[in-house]
């Protein structure tokens, strides 16, 4: 009867764990890397080391008295991050492959750290800013690595 007791003890522990919702947190690294020719423009890695809480600057609104969020911009800036230096996608020559590979390599670098720090790549999402439109060269490559982590 013993037995049987925890077996069934064991049973009902697994059935438990196996419906327990997983907590994780979150942390996102941004990749920004100019498309200015020339190597004019700025290209970098973005990873914020400070955390805040979006309802502090959050209104809700119903459409009856509604009230603006009055939040200082200064009490949103974050001043603690990490910026990793990337190449620029272009030189004075033109589109430079070896800048594309070297910054391959650098976020490849931060991605392997992280998995070996117990963060898992979640998503992944990128676009293209252009300024000029049609036949413009100018603008920024964004990529977005949102990582998560059991707590």
């Amino acid at each position: 009867m013993k037995k049987f007791l925890l077996v069934l003890a064991l049973i009902f522990i697994g059935f438990q764990s196996s419906y327990a919702q997983d907590v994780y947190e979150y942390q996102i690294v941004t990749v920004v890397e100019s498309i200015v020719p020339s190597g004019l423009g700025r290209s970098r890695m973005i990873t914020t080391n400070d955390v805040r809480d979006y309802k502090e600057f959050t209104s809700t609104r119903t459409g009856e008295k509604d009230k603006r969020n009055k939040s200082d911009r200064g009490d949103i800036r974050v001043k603690g991050f990490d910026e990793t230096k990337l190449l620029n996608f272009f030189n004075i020559a033109g589109i430079r492959f070896q800048n594309i590979a070297a910054n391959d390599a650098i976020v490849t670098s931060k991605i392997n750290t992280m998995a070996s720090e117990g963060w898992e790549l979640a998503f992944v999402t990128s676009g293209v800013e252009s300024v000029g439109g049609k036949g413009d060269n100018n603008g920024i490559y964004v990529t977005r690595y949102t990582f998560k982590k059991k707590k």
